[in-house]
């Protein structure tokens, strides 16, 4: 404005937290390219140059990266690296229990984040949630961070109520998830083993293939995701991971991101934005939306 002053108000918001200003699309403010092809077109590639400037922004300041700091992160770091030992041993009974120590350690740095949505907090285990028939602690935690998530009241009441009599097939003194801790139990040894070659596989013999994934989600996190898919010995790898991210809008009114896509061939990965885990509970539309991709509806 005409004769307005720039005076220091003392209410800085770097007093509570460290802040990063970007000109984009480049070229405005401070930003600028050396030719001119280099403007952006469209939303999709100022959100490309986005991720671009994200991703060097955190490979090049390891202390945004995560809820860690510097000692939190060398103690995660450390039983990662065990975890990844015994899987290339081929030691998976090993690996889960050291995966189980691991999601421990991140646990107590970070004030019991939620590994199924980072931005909330895991709750309490009750007395007889601890008491179960587990004989190895390791198992107890991996219980209570995964499977006592997926069995929460109201969707225990939903099954064992209305569902379980609509389906009018489920014994009387069975109950949904009953036998639950068995099944987690019996699968301890095949939990970590990797299967990226059933996924070259599929590729292979023209399978379609959706990987998706919650931005929030810390158990199955962007980076893993990107990892494995970085390992694939598909012989079309190298022309999917050159394409950019495609933006998508789960309601066409609204330019509110809602998620990033890219596809090759029969290899889609779709990235949900402000969703963790429970990708269809966190983000209903854009789950609704990607369902009619997959199946071909839009």
């Amino acid at each position: 404005m005409a004769g307005a002053k720039i005076t220091e108000s003392g209410k800085t918001q770097l007093q509570s937290a460290s802040l990063l200003f970007v000109d984009n699309p480049v070229g405005t403010g401070f930003s600028y390219v050396n030719t001119s092809d280099a403007y952006t077109k469209n939303l999709d590639m100022v959100a490309s140059d986005m991720m671009v400037l994200l991703k060097t922004f955190f490979d090049s300041h390891k202390d945004f990266q995560s809820l860690l700091d510097d000692q939190g992160l060398a103690e995660v770091s450390k039983i990662a690296e065990q975890v990844l030992d015994a899987v290339n041993r081929e030691k998976y009974k090993e690996a889960t229990e050291l995966w189980g120590k691991a999601e421990m350690v991140i646990e107590q740095n970070t004030d019991g984040v939620n590994f199924y949505n980072i931005l909330t907090k895991s709750s309490a285990m009750s007395a007889k949630e601890s008491s179960l028939e587990f004989t190895q602690s390791h198992l107890v935690h991996l219980y209570q961070h995964h499977l006592r998530y997926l069995h929460q009241d109201a969707l225990s009441e939903l099954m064992n109520g209305p569902i379980k009599k609509k389906l009018k097939i489920i014994p009387e003194d069975y109950s949904w998830g009953a036998q639950a801790t068995n099944v987690f139990a019996n699968m301890e040894g095949d939990f970590m083993k990797p299967v990226i070659n059933i996924v070259d596989e599929l590729l292979e013999a023209g399978v379609n293939v959706t990987v998706y994934n919650g931005q929030l989600d810390l158990i199955v996190d962007t980076m893993g995701q990107e990892s494995w898919i970085r390992k694939l010995k598909w012989p079309e790898l190298a022309k999917f991971s050159q394409l950019k991210w495609k933006a998508l809008y789960s309601d066409p009114a609204s330019s509110e991101t809602s998620a990033f896509v890219k596809s090759y061939e029969n290899l889609t990965f779709y990235w949900i934005l402000r969703a963790g885990h429970m990708v269809p509970s966190d983000q209903g539309e854009m789950a609704l939306k990607m369902m009619r991709m997959v199946t071909q509806q839009e």
